[in-house]
């Protein structure tokens, strides 16, 4: 499935009082409020940033 198309990825929890690495992984996928989404390249290193906050995240393959 990686490496072909695109995926969205949802803020679905704020990010108050969350370790700073967790934090700088979800801003490096351009995410600042809760609800907001993106469409990323299905690559190595946007799913490495969703690994980091997987739990903070929604994903969908498009």
């Amino acid at each position: 499935m990686r490496g072909e198309g695109m995926i969205k990825v949802t803020l679905v929890r704020g990010l108050a009082g969350k370790p700073e690495p967790h934090i700088q992984a979800v801003k490096s996928l351009g995410l600042k409020r809760v609800g907001q989404s993106r469409l990323l390249p299905d690559t190595p290193v946007v799913w490495g940033n969703i690994k980091k906050a997987f739990y903070l995240l929604k994903v969908e393959q498009v």
